[in-house]
């Protein structure tokens, strides 16, 4: 474990401490499989991630994977949903806001309700990437001034000297160089889902859908169980796939679900099983 922390010094046979983080870095002796990550600047955690696929109407869990702590969110809440038919609604925050994660999903025929990852402004109350007026198909980008450049073969918009005598260079930019735009390969799926973001139909569903989600997430944590009582990924998952179950028939028995002599049924349909609709799931 020292030995991520170092790296070779000058002189041969020595070494310096890294002024990087190692990659993948391992933060336990005892647990292996445990990581680091930062919620916020100011909030952070060590060990493993619970991803819940949850069914926003009835909050019931219907995936549920632990994964080390520094596991994207996104490709991990496509993974949830592999096993699903086209034509879901997938609900989720910004974590599963990333292009990649959005193509994914479009690409197995899901419809997103997913808040979009906010915009950041270069100066506290300037503009964001939103004022530019970005044509992918002609690869030119329009500043808020009026200054069209071309988009270069690396996805780059660059106003270099253009910004000097701009009058609203001083909300746009502080880079002596000038103001630079980075183009993504998913900025045409990313510029819709802000734009989709606005409509009110959009907000009255996220509004509607995701307490049930929170509520769900609560009951998972509660009584201490936001902390693992294993060591390594496998042995915690067990112990969180029976933890969901537990939740989850919890859960239909308070919707109405009984034992009868026919076996577990709810209570206007004797003999079959309860049916819960697929429609809706959301990824927390």
């Amino acid at each position: 474990m020292a030995g991520q922390d170092v790296e070779p010094g000058k002189q041969a046979g020595t070494f310096r401490v890294a002024r990087k983080v190692a990659a993948d870095r391992v933060i336990s002796m005892v647990d292996p499989d445990a990581r680091h990550m930062h919620k916020s600047r100011s909030s952070y955690r060590d060990g493993d991630k619970a991803h819940l696929a949850v069914e926003p109407e009835t909050g019931l869990v219907t995936a549920a994977v632990l994964t080390p702590a520094d596991a994207a969110d996104g490709p991990t809440g496509v993974g949830l949903l592999a096993g699903e038919p086209p034509g879901l609604q997938v609900l989720g925050d910004a974590a599963y806001g990333g292009g990649a994660t959005r193509a994914a999903l479009w690409a197995a025929g899901h419809a997103q309700t997913i808040k979009p990852i906010p915009l950041p402004a270069a100066v506290p109350g300037g503009f964001t990437r939103d004022d530019f007026a970005v044509d992918l198909q002609a690869k030119t980008v329009t500043c808020p001034a009026g200054h069209t450049v071309a988009i270069t073969p690396s996805g780059r918009a660059v106003f270099d000297w253009r910004c000097g005598p701009c009058p609203l260079g001083e909300r746009c930019t502080r880079a002596k160089d000038g103001k630079t735009l980075n183009l993504g390969p998913h900025e045409a799926e990313l510029a819709a889902a802000r734009r989709h973001a606005t409509d009110p139909a959009f907000q009255a569903s996220y509004r509607r859908w995701r307490p049930m989600v929170e509520r769900s997430i609560a009951w998972l944590v509660a009584g201490g169980h936001r902390r693992v009582r294993y060591r390594g990924l496998t042995r915690n998952q067990l112990g969180l796939s029976l933890r969901v179950t537990a939740i989850n028939l919890r859960r239909l028995i308070t919707m109405g679900l009984d034992h009868h002599d026919a076996g577990w049924c709810w209570p206007d349909q004797a003999g079959s099983g309860p049916g819960v609709s697929m429609r809706d799931v959301s990824t927390a």
